[in-house]
């Protein structure tokens, strides 16, 4: 598949996927552009029933994490060049916020070079954003150590549906010359006014029982209180992971 063909991929065939490709693409993937030749990311591969079982709440049981023949978590890791450094008295200063930064950009460059390999093989993915939803249960879970912490789960497998492609804004709605210029108001309801008019949306909206779109958003999908609630339990995993 083409980047410019991607779609997500919730339904897979109950076929596996082989170790050897998911460890190949992977490998290809670690190509990606890496902060100091770094590498600050680690990858946990679960393929167990058990494992999936555990995983599945933690991403609101979204199906796909059960179905799903793998279950990729890719973790921001400063544990094991720390490790590195303290090992060859290294004096390590890597127990920061901009550590983490910089171990998430690593993970998450890292993933989406995977992501695009994958799809080119023939695989579909999912990207589940519940990850930075419930850290800390993530990293009960895979028992992950002080210096890591988890950005990004991937489902992988062979396809099974065909769904149309989601709308994208033009690009030149978010392409800026030389610095950020401000759209104005009627540009911004310019932007979203195909959004808005597609039939799923304006179904969103009616089943809601919203004015617009925009609210669906605010007051039912990412609400305010949500957002608050788990920004907290974010902070309060990167201190427990010593990252803070």
């Amino acid at each position: 598949m083409k980047i410019s063909d991607r779609k997500t991929i919730r339904k897979y065939k109950a076929v596996d996927v082989e170790k050897t490709l998911i460890h190949n693409l992977l490998r290809t993937a670690s190509r990606a552009a890496t902060m100091g030749n770094m590498q600050l990311y680690s990858v946990i591969e679960t393929r167990t029933a058990e494992g999936k079982a555990t995983l599945a709440p933690l991403h609101f049981n979204q199906p796909m994490v059960t179905s799903a023949p793998v279950v990729l978590t890719f973790v921001a890791d400063f544990r094991r060049f720390t490790r590195w450094c303290d090992l060859s008295d290294a004096a390590a200063g890597y127990d920061n916020l901009l550590s983490f930064l910089n171990a998430a950009t690593d993970t998450l460059l890292f993933c989406q070079n995977f992501c695009t390999l994958a799809e080119e093989a023939g695989l579909g993915t999912c990207f589940l954003g519940t990850t930075v939803y419930n850290p800390k249960g993530v990293i009960a879970a895979l028992d992950l150590p002080m210096l890591t912490f988890p950005v990004a789960t991937i489902t992988v497998g062979w396809p099974d549906e065909d769904p149309a492609q989601p709308d994208r804004l033009d690009i030149e709605d978010l392409v800026h010359a030389e610095t950020y210029h401000d759209a104005d108001d009627d540009t911004i309801r310019r932007i979203y006014a195909y959004k808005e008019s597609l039939a799923e949306n304006k179904h969103f909206v009616e089943i809601n029982h919203k004015q617009n779109l925009a609210q669906v958003f605010t007051d039912c999908r990412y609400t305010r209180k949500d957002n608050e609630a788990m920004s907290t339990g974010l902070l309060e995993a990167l201190h427990l992971q010593g990252f803070m």
